[in-house]
């Protein structure tokens, strides 16, 4: 099974260079394997990290419960927050960094303490929130067509691409998360509707779970990392040249403006 590891990393990790989307890895890794989809997960971040790259946080994904039946699975997945990975305050999102992206509207977390310790339920991870702000997570598949199970997209990080935050903080005490409302639009028309009821019935219940798990693994949150904690309705297409804007209720809105080249910036 190493091997079949190795190489289903190497498969993804040339896809993510070239930018040209490859086949799915659960030929050599199977569709629900979920230690050999981590362990997949863990070659491609640890080769983005020998490369330079800082973890700033994770995200989590298949928060939806249609969308985890959609792939036969029982429970979220989580993903890597790179340093390289977030925009905001940038003047537009690179295309040429993206092969199929997608957006959609989350509530991101941001740590004041560690998650390391004790009993890591609602009211810790709660303790433990320095803010919440509303964020565009960029999704994006190194493999073609979206043709993902659920070891695929674990193993590709989750289908991370890239991400927003807004400029609007706001603690606990000032807005409830599972109570935010969501309206995502595209080039001024709305696509996509939702709440915070949509993710896992409550984003902190989505919160708790990854903490939990991410010491599981053995790398628990940190103080001062970011959490993107799963979309509050769905994800959609995103087009070159493109503004996408998400207004969330209490935490105001955070938009992307999409570059009009899909012509990498180093080929310019």
């Amino acid at each position: 099974m190493e091997e079949s590891i190795r190489r289903a990393a190497e498969r993804l990790r040339r896809a993510a260079v070239t930018r040209t989307p490859c086949a799915p890895v659960r030929d050599l890794i199977g569709a629900d394997d979920l230690a050999a989809a981590y362990a997949v997960q863990s070659h491609v971040i640890a080769a983005r990290r020998d490369a330079g790259a800082r973890v700033v946080g994770r995200k989590i994904g298949l928060t939806s419960p249609a969308v985890q039946q959609q792939l036969g699975v029982d429970q979220p997945d989580f993903g890597w927050l790179l340093d390289d990975m977030d925009l905001t305050g940038a003047d537009e999102v690179p295309m040429g960094r993206l092969l199929q992206p997608k957006a959609e509207a989350e509530i991101a977390f941001v740590l004041a303490d560690d998650l390391a310790e004790g009993p890591l339920d609602n009211a810790r991870v709660r303790a433990a929130t320095a803010y919440a702000v509303a964020a565009l997570e960029i999704v994006d598949s190194r493999i073609t067509g979206w043709d993902i199970a659920f070891g695929d997209t674990v193993a590709d990080n989750a289908s991370s691409g890239l991400y927003v935050l807004g400029t609007e903080r706001r603690t606990l005490a000032e807005v409830e998360p599972a109570e935010v409302t969501m309206s995502m639009r595209i080039d001024g028309e709305e696509v996509s509707t939702g709440d915070g009821a949509a993710c896992l019935g409550d984003p902190l219940h989505a919160l708790a779970w990854l903490a939990r798990t991410a010491r599981e693994y053995g790398e628990p949150l940190r103080a001062g990392q970011v959490v993107l904690s799963g979309a509050l309705g769905p994800m959609r297409d995103v087009s070159p040249g493109a503004t996408v804007t998400a207004e969330l209720s209490g935490l105001g809105s955070v938009t992307a403006r999409f570059s009009p080249s899909t012509v990498p910036e180093e080929a310019q």
